[in-house]
């Protein structure tokens, strides 16, 4: 028998909407300008792009133009914690956190402020833009900091969600964004906490427990789909990379017998990683990724990398079948 979550849409594999995630953070700051006086945004002379536009026409006073200075920008944002606001800084994820972790690293996780660091344009799936603005190492970037929080939103709504829950959360956080469009799996009413992963598909005496994060979840949903009836699935939305669920996680894991991991990153140092360090000491079990695999990013349409990169469904969907073999 299989149960699809009561959080997820009715429609989710009929959907005719696509929202980026890039915009749901947008329709948060403008949320949490209304409602918390403390929130300011500095931003990195793409307002437009990071979708922070809205709220600088709207709390011009509280939006800080750094222009084109990572490491100021993440400076400034530190200072302005310290003085009891709660800084959002936004730029390309290549740039924040690649070009300025020295300074997110010192002045914002050592000193423990409330900054929160919003990397856009994620993943192969900006596209065109190639692999200068393909951010696959950002996850491993800010996982590795103490005291930082990571968030890989899977849709516009858990993007919205998430940037608000970011606010009332004392310290650092990062949230990863992407530029394109992808399927709105969620809905206002589904549950979002961080650091608790949710099971968005389940099937009675699963043979492999995927966990994914980010956009691509919707791939992993299409990939239990269609072993419907051969193999027995649980997907499960993680995310939060840090901290993970660590006991839906293990439990999970050791039900299923066997692993498959989704995200658009390096599978160095990302969710793979995370996931496989946690069960190397609580359940060692047979383990597939999906992600990308010691390479960098190319020009093409998000379709075309997605696939050339293994991260399309029919590449789930094989991972899934070899893991099955693998199971414990």
């Amino acid at each position: 028998m299989l149960e699809v979550s009561a959080h997820l849409r009715e429609d989710l594999f009929n959907l005719h909407e696509e929202v980026a995630t890039r915009d749901g953070f947008g329709n948060a700051l403008l949320q949490l300008g209304h409602d918390d006086p403390r929130v300011v945004v500095v931003c990195a002379d793409l307002a437009e792009s990071t979708r922070t536009l809205p709220f600088k026409e709207k709390f011009p006073e509280r939006y800080i133009e750094a222009g084109v200075a990572e490491q100021n920008l993440a400076t400034v944002a530190s200072g302005l914690a310290n003085y009891g606001k709660i800084p959002f800084i936004a730029s390309y994820a290549t740039f924040s956190p690649g070009r300025n972790n020295e300074q997110i690293r010192t002045t914002i996780a050592i000193n423990n402020v409330p900054v929160k660091i919003a990397g856009m344009h994620a993943g192969v799936s900006v596209g065109p833009d190639g692999a200068t603005h393909q951010a696959l190492e950002d996850i491993a970037l800010m996982r590795i900091l103490p005291r930082m929080i990571v968030i890989s939103p899977c849709d516009a709504e858990e993007a919205r969600k998430a940037t608000i829950a970011s606010a009332q959360t004392p310290g650092p956080v990062y949230l990863r964004f992407g530029r394109e469009k992808m399927p709105l799996m969620t809905s206002p009413g589904t549950p979002f906490t961080i650091g608790k992963a949710i099971v968005f598909w389940e099937s009675n005496a699963p043979m492999v427990a995927i966990f994914a994060t980010g956009p691509l979840l919707y791939n992993a949903l299409c990939a239990a789909k269609q072993l419907e009836g051969e193999i027995p699935v649980v997907v499960i939305n993680v995310h939060t990379i840090k901290p993970l669920d660590q006991g839906t996680i293990i439990n999970y894991a050791k039900m299923a017998g066997a692993v498959v991991t989704v995200e658009e990153h390096q599978i160095a140092g990302g969710l793979g990683s995370a996931i496989a360090e946690l069960l190397g000491g609580a359940a060692p079990l047979p383990i597939e990724y999906i992600g990308v695999h010691d390479q960098f990013g190319q020009s093409g349409t998000p379709k075309e990398l997605l696939e050339h990169y293994g991260m399309g469904i029919s590449h789930i969907v094989s991972a899934i079948r070899a893991v099955k073999k693998r199971r414990i």
